[in-house]
């Protein structure tokens, strides 16, 4: 996507900053001040879909949000490296990059996949884990292995971006899309998931995630993760239903499961406050929890 273009709506811009880490120019948010906390959104999303929870986090912490390669404004330099295991590795080296360490990281849907892997293979692994609709389980039988190779097919053409972006660019189709999730999303979302999916760039690199999606090694894996997890959901997500967050719970070791009524997919964009409070009084007990006499 084009910063300039967008620079002057786009939410907490002027917490913005540009990092070239090979092979990718990425954008990231920094805002706050103290004990880090990063930011992933999912599939088709940017940093803008933190747009209301951050300030809410920021007040006690510095929280850094980043676009995932090819999405928002972060340009990928190698499609090859769309993958689960290419981002997470990509992503510790531009924390690396920055100088961070984050004490938590919290993903919303595929983020939350990548937030896992994260804290899988970091050297020192964050102290907590967050996963908002966490999308932990791959498709079910045929649509397992033909999805990703029609997201596949569909990246391969040059055309493919540019034709969907247009097609299905406006206003109308996009609210019809985000109320598929389960969610209300109001008008300020809507204008900027409407530019999203109307950029042919942000739409390749969403196609070219999905097609090199794979979740088998961290399906595998659930049971090392190495810190206490919150896994939060909504009863009306319809995208990821709340029973793969609470059959990925009974998979690691120390895991919260918690679902809200009457919310959907983008449950953190809908209800910020309470999610930032759930974050925030989880991260206070893990404290008070690792600080108590054994």
């Amino acid at each position: 996507m084009n910063w300039l273009k967008h620079q002057a709506s786009w939410p907490h811009a002027a917490y913005s900053s540009f990092h070239n880490v090979r092979p990718h120019r990425w954008h990231v948010q920094d805002m706050g001040e103290g004990s880090p906390i990063l930011l992933l959104h999912g599939a088709g999303a940017s940093t803008q879909s933190f747009r209301a929870l951050m300030p809410l986090l920021a007040a006690s912490h510095r929280v850094l949000a980043v676009d995932l390669p090819g999405h928002g404004f972060t340009t990928s330099g190698a499609r090859s490296r769309a993958s689960l295991d290419g981002i997470a590795e990509d992503m510790r080296a531009l924390l690396r990059h920055i100088g961070v360490r984050p004490k938590v990281v919290v993903g919303h849907s595929a983020g939350a996949a990548v937030a896992t892997r994260m804290a899988l293979d970091m050297h020192t692994p964050p102290d907590a884990l967050v996963a908002i609709n966490g999308a932990f389980e791959m498709f079910d039988g045929m649509a397992g292995w033909l999805f990703p190779m029609m997201a596949k097919m569909l990246s391969l053409n040059p055309l493919t971006g540019m034709i969907f972006s247009v097609t299905a660019g406006n206003e109308a189709r996009v609210r019809k899309l985000l109320q598929s999730t389960g969610s209300e999303v109001d008008a300020e979302g809507i204008r900027l998931y409407h530019a999203l999916i109307s950029d042919r760039s942000h739409v390749e690199g969403t196609l070219s995630m999905m097609a090199q999606w794979r979740l088998e090694r961290l399906l595998r894996d659930l049971p090392k993760v190495p810190c206490p997890t919150l896994l939060l959901t909504g009863e009306n997500d319809g995208a990821v239903p709340p029973s793969v967050s609470e059959a990925a719970a009974a998979r690691i070791p120390i895991a919260t499961h918690i679902t809200y009524a009457n919310r959907g997919h983008l449950l953190h964009e809908e209800d910020p406050e309470t999610v930032a409070d759930r974050i925030l009084n989880f991260l206070a007990d893990n404290k008070k929890g690792s600080q108590a006499p054994a």
